[in-house]
This record gives C-alpha cells, sequence and structure tokens, in this order.
C-alpha cells in the first residue's frame, strides 16, 4: 500500500465523504482527523470498509499529534474551510491561513508525495473580502512551504450532501419572494462533488503537480439563472426581487447575529465578484478530467425532497430546451 496512505482533514463535510468512497473504492487506505469523534465518527466509518479507514481525533493545531499521522501517510488533503468566522479560534486566519501553512510544512519535512489543498475560485479579484483574502493568503504559503503541492480553486460545489442547492430549494419552498443581490448577475461555474472528487483522485493517481487548478463544471450560470432552475425543478412560482445594497447590507448584519447566519456582510461582498475560469491558471479541463454532470440532471435526482408530494410527485421534470423556451 505504499503510496496509497492518505491522511484528510476536513473528512466529514460532502466532499470528504464523497472523496473517502472514491479513494477506499481504489484501495487508498485513508486516515481521517476529526476534532470530536463522538458526533462525526458515526458519519465517517459508513464510508468505507473496515480496514480502509481510520478516524482519529485532534486539535488541527496540535502539530505533536499531527506530526505522528504524517509519519505513516503518503498524501495530504485538506479540505477544511469555513463560510463565516466564530469564536473559539474559528476565524479566517486560522482556518484559511494558518493551519494550511502548517499542513505545507510538515508535508515537506515528512518528504509526503502530495499535498493537496482546497481553496477557492475567484479569490485574487476580491480584495474586500476577508475570506477571499484569508484564502489567497493560505495559498501562498502553502506554496512557499511545499513548492510542489496543488492547489485546487473550485467554484461553488453542489450535490445532495451540500449547503448550496438544498438550503436554497428550502428557502425557495417556504418564503414568498427571494432576494437578488447585485440583480442576480453574478455568474458560477457549478461543479458537481463526484466530478471534484474524481478530479482529486485523478491528480493523485496520475502524479500531477500543477500548483494551482481551477475547478469547474460544464456551464456557466448566473445567480438568478441558478434560482430560477431550481424553482421549475421543484415545481414553484416565487418572487424574485432585486435588493438595494445597502438594505442588503443592513440584513446581512442582522443575519450575522445568529449561530449559522444566512448571509454575512463579507459573503455579501463576495457576490459582487464572478465565480468562473479566470483564464490564469489550467482547469480540471486542461489537465484530462473535464466535469459531464449538468447542473439540472443532477439537482434533479434529489430535488423531489421539496416538491409538493416528494418522491410521489406527479410534476415531470422539464428539460433544459423546455426551459429555454420558457423564458424567451
Amino acid at each position: 500500500m505504499k503510496g496509497k496512505n492518505c491522511l484528510i482533514f476536513g473528512g466529514s463535510g460532502q466532499i470528504g465523504r464523497n472523496l473517502i468512497r472514491k479513494l477506499t473504492k481504489n484501495e487508498f487506505r485513508v486516515t481521517v482527523v476529526t476534532r470530536n469523534i463522538h458526533q462525526k465518527s458515526y458519519i465517517i466509518k459508513t464510508q468505507a470498509n473496515a480496514g480502509y479507514i481510520d478516524i482519529v481525533e485532534a486539535n488541527i493545531f496540535d502539530e505533536k499529534k499531527l506530526r505522528n499521522l504524517f509519519l505513516k501517510n503518503d498524501i495530504c488533503i485538506n479540505l477544511i474551510g469555513i463560510l463565516f468566522e466564530q469564536k473559539k479560534g474559528n476565524t479566517f486566519k486560522n482556518i484559511h491561513t494558518v493551519f494550511p501553512s502548517l499542513l505545507a510544512k510538515l508535508s515537506k519535512e515528512y518528504n509526503l508525495k502530495h499535498f493537496i489543498h482546497l481553496s477557492a475560485l475567484g479569490i485574487n479579484e476580491a480584495l474586500d473580502s476577508n475570506y477571499a483574502q484569508s484564502k489567497l493568503q493560505g495559498e501562498n504559503e502553502v506554496l512557499k512551504n511545499f513548492p510542489l503541492a496543488t492547489i485546487l480553486r473550485p467554484s461553488v460545489v453542489y450535490s445532495v450532501d451540500d449547503n448550496f442547492t438544498t438550503n436554497f430549494m428550502t428557502l425557495l419552498n417556504r418564503l414568498p419572494f427571494f432576494p437578488l443581490y447585485y440583480k442576480g448577475n453574478t455568474k458560477f461555474a457549478p461543479i458537481h462533488c463526484s466530478d471534484l472528487t474524481d478530479t482529486i483522485h485523478y491528480i493523485i493517481s496520475n502524479n500531477i503537480y500543477s500548483k494551482i487548478i481551477e475547478c469547474v463544471g460544464p456551464e456557466i450560470i448566473s445567480f438568478k439563472e441558478i434560482l430560477n432552475r431550481l424553482l421549475r425543478l421543484i415545481g414553484k412560482k416565487r418572487i424574485l426581487l432585486p435588493f438595494p445594497l445597502q438594505l442588503a447590507q443592513i440584513s446581512a448584519r442582522f443575519f450575522e447575529i445568529m449561530p449559522k447566519p444566512l448571509l454575512t456582510r463579507d459573503q455579501l461582498r463576495l457576490l459582487k465578484y464572478n465565480n468562473i475560469p479566470s483564464g490564469k491558471y489550467k482547469t480540471n479541463s486542461d489537465i484530462g478530467i473535464p466535469s459531464l454532470r449538468l447542473f439540472d440532471e443532477e439537482v434533479k435526482k434529489y430535488c423531489y425532497m421539496w416538491k409538493d408530494g416528494g418522491q410521489f410527485s406527479t410534476d415531470k421534470y422539464k428539460s433544459n430546451k423546455d426551459l429555454e423556451n420558457e423564458t424567451t
């Protein structure tokens, strides 16, 4: 199993769970680090057969314990990220800059074969976003400390386990109208979780060291169009209401009081910038692993949970051609 011992940080999220299944099916032995083994292990341990997965409880900044893990592994993958800051050290700087820097140093010190770090698309342009700047600084630290590292910059990642399409469908199902920030013109290149994990496996298996790779899906879709597609998929009609920026900032300030805010002021600033390939770096297609899964076709597989009647709904799914005809 030399070369197939993989250390994963962030294994309990949608990308982590999908990646664990992908790697273990291809005979990788995976060690997953979690902060709370009692809360997370019941999810993680079901993702692979016994003998292919180990779950270790550790503080991600406990360097002594991390060193023992690096001794036993050949590959390190960091999937940890946060969308908003919390107390107890969960700041953008700690999670997106300091922690990846530590992993990169250890990867170099222990001569790991691969270090793959998950960043985000569009962070170069978002100079006024603390989230984006912490991600960018983290990338710089990673490449400085371990030049052979591969940094992945995905657009928004979606699947049945996401916090993107599922949250939007929940809100669209309950609210009579939905706010459009920046008129809904922000563009995305959504990538399905399976396409992203296929890319990670491909990079590891083919010894690709391309520094920065932008991971995108096969379609570029505006925020307004994403909402319209989700509405059609769940068979709902809602008013999409353009929100003045000042009012949006006030509402974001209010949401920030909540434990899990729907929107923060930093996320609002980030929404100004398109989340599509920059043309400055290679994409997953350029390295030989293009995304194949289409947004509507994939969301169709689980959108019934938000339809009237659920899986027994009689609403027929409309094709892309039908949707185009409706909007013309």
